[in-house]
């Protein structure tokens, strides 16, 4: 049988269409806009999504067996707030998870309310990006629209519901809105009163890999598929990546270096970093897992190749770059602030340590090494929480340049996985629609089966050294200059 897995991801959808033994047997991308109506907004029409979507779906399916199709399932950008009128019409354009505006409602959440509470009601504190101060933003400066709100949706669910007529969401991508109770997985009654929501407007609750219904009719005859095809629930992106990465059960680790960049650690104890510096979210296996989230990631190299040198030639730039520990150069990849583990979104970007004997190669090494302690941060905040990690799978854009996976496994003196299938949260809906669809016994069965490692770029401990010492020079930089930020 086969099975389809969508990817929706910020600036394109990705779907993949997977056989039961893990064959990856075509995949479609589509991209799509993305606006940013003032400084530090961002927002979609998740008509396009749909769109794309639509036709991403029957190039996928052009010139297979349809009938063999089975399931569907997804990995999706997180924390978007998209909101539906009582006849299910978008009422405004998604705000996405990389938005910036909610600073007051973020603080008000945070200060007044009090971390303590949050976390006590969510496992998790206020972000900027999080949809809970979105939903208040709205209520503060769009009353009209706020009224209007029948259902408040996460961005993958909106195409699941396009798809079966079913609103749903699963806890992965549910513990982002922070009106999650992550331990319980459950809706917060708390929170809900707090940001003045019911829970009729909150999607129903199924695991990732449960199904939630099956195409709509007039969908599946458009699509040449069978009615009966089953729809899962899905994942965030970063949950149904780990899926994919096969970071699942107890004690696993996936770095992702794609637009954002996470590390994600994978528990099946639920579990809570007392400043809360860390995500605490349900994973996509039924378990949990600990994130930390760097808003730019591969995005800073996009930015540095295209908007700053003007290349797109991005592996010719890395070419011959050797210095490994030490470059002299340091970079802040807050180009859309931060959220793990300084909860900043006034961060900036910023290159120090320029002299005139640095080149663009310095440049760009201290872009990529920027990133990579970024990661860093979170990753010695679960380190401090005990946790023992021996290796990392790596996966996103950023995989795929050998220096990055270099940089990296020096940088958090881990093992360093490349998996053969490096298709990001696209193979974890996949994945769940087997195991969904009854392929496979469960998550863990199934990414013990499907996944498999093709290289492994291991430490050097001379490098490490280097690079222990240049990272206590960079946790230093950001605190310094945090006040300039404010002001800025």
């Amino acid at each position: 049988m086969y099975y389809i897995g969508i990817d929706l991801g910020t600036s394109a959808v990705k779907l993949l269409l997977m056989a039961g033994d893990g064959t990856i047997v075509k995949s479609v991308s589509k991209e799509y806009p993305i606006s940013f109506p003032r400084p530090g907004w961002s927002e979609q029409d998740p008509e396009d999504w749909y769109e794309n979507t639509q036709e991403g779906l029957v190039e996928l399916l052009h010139g297979i067996d349809k009938s063999q199709v089975a399931g569907i399932g997804f990995g999706g950008q997180m924390h978007g707030l998209v909101v539906l009128d009582e006849e299910d019409r978008v009422i405004r354009p998604t705000i996405l998870w990389n938005d910036g505006r909610t600073a007051e409602e973020t603080d008000y959440l945070n200060e007044k309310i009090g971390k303590e509470k949050l976390s006590e009601y969510t496992a998790n504190i206020a972000f900027a990006g999080f949809t809970a101060p979105k939903i208040l933003w709205m209520k503060k400066h769009e009353p009209e629209n706020y009224r209007q709100i029948h259902k408040i949706m996460l961005p993958k669910d909106y195409i699941a519901y396009r798809l079966t007529g079913v609103h749903c969401t699963d806890p992965s991508d549910a513990s982002g809105t922070l009106f999650f109770d992550v331990k319980n997985r459950c809706w917060s009654e708390e929170m809900m009163e707090i940001c003045g929501i019911t829970r009729e407007q909150l999607p129903d609750v199924f695991e990732s890999y449960e199904v939630v219904g099956t195409l709509k009719e007039e969908i599946a005859e458009r699509l040449g598929l069978n009615n009966d095809v089953k729809v899962v629930a899905g994942a965030g992106d970063n949950a149904a990546a780990a899926v994919g990465t096969g970071t699942v059960g107890e004690g696993k680790c996936n770095v992702s270096l794609g637009t954002s960049g996470t590390i994600f650690i994978s528990s099946k104890k639920f579990g809570v970093d007392k400043n809360n510096a860390l995500h605490a979210f349900a994973h996509a296996d039924g378990n949990y897992h600990l994130m930390g989230v760097v808003l730019s990631a591969a995005s800073c190299n996009k930015w540095w190749m295209e908007e700053i040198l003007n290349t797109k030639d991005f592996q010719g730039e890395q070419e011959d770059i050797e210095n490994l520990g030490r470059n002299s150069v340091y970079f802040l990849p807050y180009l859309m602030g931060e959220r793990s583990p300084h909860n900043d979104p006034n961060a900036k970007g910023a290159f120090l340590g320029m002299t005139m004997e640095t080149g663009r190669k310095d440049m760009t090494l201290a872009m990529m090494e920027g990133v990579a302690f970024a990661i860093r941060d979170s990753y010695e905040i679960a380190k401090a929480l005990g946790i023992k990690v021996e290796r990392t799978k790596m996966c996103g854009g950023g995989a795929r340049s050998p220096l990055w996976r270099k940089i990296l496994a020096n940088v958090l003196d881990l093992k360093v996985d490349i998996l053969e299938a490096e298709e990001g949260p696209a193979l974890g809906g996949a994945m769940l629609a087997a195991v969904g669809c009854g392929e496979y016994a469960s998550v863990e069965e199934a990414a013990e089966r499907l996944v498999r490692t093709r290289l492994t770029v291991e430490p050097d401990p001379e490098i490490v050294a280097l690079y222990d010492e240049r990272y206590k020079v960079y946790r230093d930089i950001y605190p310094q200059l945090k006040g300039i930020f404010q002001k800025l």
